[in-house]
């Protein structure tokens, strides 16, 4: 039996209020950013809003597609022009409606990116940074207890190899992260006493600051470290709200 489609407006809210969106101070528009058909019946969701994401989502025949990186960031050129017109054009030429939620999908409890990422690495959640919710604390296991084996299991576990700064024979069982290009919290988990942080990027200043103060830094790839939450999301709506939910993932060795 075909399940009964449900209104733009009603999941707008149910994710407005799961994700706790009014919490977060952003520097992009989280909910809806696009307006497409009212009724929605499948939904494609990805890690961000590319052209080659939305010709998937085309092809799949979504009605709306949810994404972690989205659109009209603060300091963006606000005109309709160029990448954003071709993007645009064609979601609205398909009405297909664009969701995007961005600190919210991060720091979620349930389907977020950190609380995603832990689960993958088999780091055990012992809370977060007094000031900064942002960065996460956690343990290793015993069976990883080096830096060399730690960087083998994320590896495997995401696909990709990271780019590990810091002494591989080192003991590693006290870590920090957060996903995404969150390399400028290193500090705040250096004052955590942690063995190690885990971030997706890595700037220059990052291997000194890692060296200096004896704390391993593992860059694991912005998209790699960012796919859990929006596949949890979408198996989230999927088992609450009845939607066809697919994850369709555009390759980003970033």
């Amino acid at each position: 039996m075909k399940k009964k489609p449900l209104n733009r407006n009603t999941l707008s809210e149910y994710l407005e209020t799961y994700l706790l969106t009014t919490q977060f101070k952003d520097y992009c528009p989280n909910g809806l950013q696009v307006q497409g058909r009212d009724q929605i019946n499948k939904i494609v969701c990805g890690v961000t809003a590319s052209k080659a994401l939305i010709e998937k989502a085309i092809e799949a025949k979504a009605d709306a597609i949810i994404v972690h990186h989205g659109w009209f960031w603060k300091n963006d050129d606000s005109r309709i022009i160029g990448q954003l017109y071709e993007r645009l054009k064609l979601l609205m030429d398909h009405q297909i409606n664009l969701f995007a939620y961005h600190l919210p999908l991060d720091n979620h409890a349930e389907v977020g990116n950190n609380v995603q990422l832990a689960k993958l690495l088999n780091i055990k959640i012992k809370g977060q940074h007094p000031q900064n919710p942002m960065v996460w604390l956690g343990e290793l296991d015993l069976k990883r207890n080096t830096l060399e084996k730690f960087g083998q299991h994320i590896t495997k576990a995401l696909n990709r190899e990271p780019l590990i700064i810091g002494d591989l024979t080192k003991k590693v069982k006290k870590v920090a992260w957060c996903t995404g290009g969150a390399q400028h919290y290193f500090k705040d988990a250096i004052d955590l006493n942690v063995d190690a942080f885990i971030s997706g990027e890595i700037s220059e200043p990052t291997f000194h600051l890692a060296n200096e103060f004896n704390v391993a830094y593992i860059s694991a790839g912005h998209h790699a470290t960012e796919r859990g939450g929006v596949i949890a999301l979408g198996k989230h709506l999927q088992m609450k709200l009845g939607l066809e939910c697919e994850f369709i993932d555009i390759p980003n060795p970033v």
